[in-house]
Parts: C-alpha cells; sequence; structure tokens
C-alpha cells in the first residue's frame, strides 16, 4: 500500500475490476445502495473473488435500519459463514439498541461469528444517540479493523469537527472516512491524522453507473 488506504464500494465484479484498475486498496461490497447498503448476493462475491485481487469487505445488514434482532442476527450469522467461503476478507456491521447506544450484544455475536476475519463498525456509529459513548463502546471490541464514520448522520461535511475530536483522542488509525466524502475534505482530514478513507457516489456518475477507473486514479492521488 502506499500512503493512504483507499477502499471502493462495489456492487458487482465491474466496479471491483474497475477499483482496482484506479488503485484501490480494498473493496466494500453491498446491494441496495437506495436502503444505504445491505448484504450482497454470496453469488456476487465469489464472482468478484474470481475476476479481482483486492480484498472484500463485506456488507452484513438486513435491513435500512441499525437494529438487529434475534431472527435478523441469526441469518446474518448464516450469511457470514457463506460469504466467507465464497471469498469474503472482512465484514462491515454495526448495530445500535431502540436507545440509540451501541448494541454490544448483536456486534459481539457477529464478531464471535466472522472469527478470526478483521471487521468494520459502519455508520450506526455516528447515530448513536451519545456518540463518543459509542466510541468509547466500538474502541474496544476485538479484532475491529476500521470504523466507516463521517462524524455526523448527515455526512463529512457535518461531521469534520467530530472527526478531528476523535483523532485528537487516539482513535486517527481507526477512522475510515466515509459518506458524503468530497475532495475538498481530505486535507484537512489528512493534517488531523485520518489515513483511511472510504468513496462510493464519488468514483462514479450516480449508483446506476459503474465505478469510473479514472475518478479511483484521482482520489488516489488525492489520499496519498
Amino acid at each position: 500500500m502506499t500512503g493512504s488506504l483507499l477502499e471502493v464500494i462495489a456492487l458487482d465484479v465491474r466496479d471491483a475490476v474497475a477499483a482496482e484498475e484506479g488503485g484501490a486498496d480494498r473493496l466494500e461490497i453491498v446491494a441496495d445502495m437506495a436502503s444505504g447498503g445491505l448484504t450482497p448476493a454470496v453469488d456476487t462475491v465469489a464472482a468478484i473473488a474470481k475476476e479481482c485481487r483486492l480484498p472484500q469487505m463485506v456488507m452484513l445488514r438486513g435491513e435500512a435500519s441499525f437494529l438487529a434482532s434475534p431472527e435478523r442476527l441469526e441469518g446474518l450469522r448464516r450469511d457470514a459463514r457463506a460469504l466467507s467461503e465464497a471469498g469474503a476478507a472482512g465484514f462491515v456491521f454495526g448495530f445500535l439498541d431502540s436507545t440509540g447506544a451501541v448494541d454490544l450484544a448483536a456486534t459481539e455475536a457477529l464478531i464471535h461469528a466472522v472469527a478470526p476475519l478483521p471487521w468494520t463498525f459502519h455508520r450506526a456509529v455516528d447515530h448513536a444517540a451519545d456518540v463518543q459513548a459509542g466510541w468509547r463502546a466500538v474502541r474496544l471490541l476485538p479484532n475491529l479493523a476500521t470504523v466507516l464514520t463521517a462524524g455526523a448522520p448527515g455526512g463529512v461535511r457535518d461531521g469534520l469537527s467530530v472527526l478531528r475530536t476523535r483523532c485528537e483522542a487516539g482513535d486517527g488509525p481507526l477512522i475510515l472516512a466515509g459518506g458524503g466524502l468530497r475532495p475538498g475534505h481530505v486535507p484537512a482530514l489528512l493534517e488531523y491524522g485520518v489515513r483511511a478513507f472510504h468513496v462510493g457516489s464519488a468514483v462514479r456518475a450516480s449508483w446506476s453507473d459503474p465505478v469510473e477507473a479514472h475518478l479511483v486514479r484521482r482520489w488516489r492521488e488525492l489520499v496519498d
């Protein structure tokens, strides 16, 4: 890896190949971006593994909310097994309970299900009722690779001050900055100490269009 980590959202093989061609380090594999990203099909992960060498961080999320019922969790555990066999290098998940606190029981159940693979706690942390308490809970969880965060529910533009505070608190190495990330945000984030960046809509014309390698390359240069 050159300077920073660059992760690109991929919905299919074509996206994955373009991301690799553009110089991405890692993929986040999701389905249904209209719902904010849900668990992809096992076949998608298997097909990408055949055509692309980049590690796939695969979303485990069954619905658009951050809640996890016992039935939903059981389904995600089964999905994790099948997706691991298909080629997942790690997973992306994270849950809140009905009070808006990090749901440690649900999150730890999935950590156990995907072990020893690494995982990313996704943007549920930005939606926690108490963001600082959310971070305190998440940062201590085992095998945590990164926390995908914009700092605020509305995106990086609204969350820059929170991301700076998290870096000052020592969480910089865990932060994977994403969610409305734009080129203009990168210099400040690099200055704070953020070294991992996550892009989706910024490397394609729209969610119904494929990833464009030349846009990924531009981000590669920017974050390095």
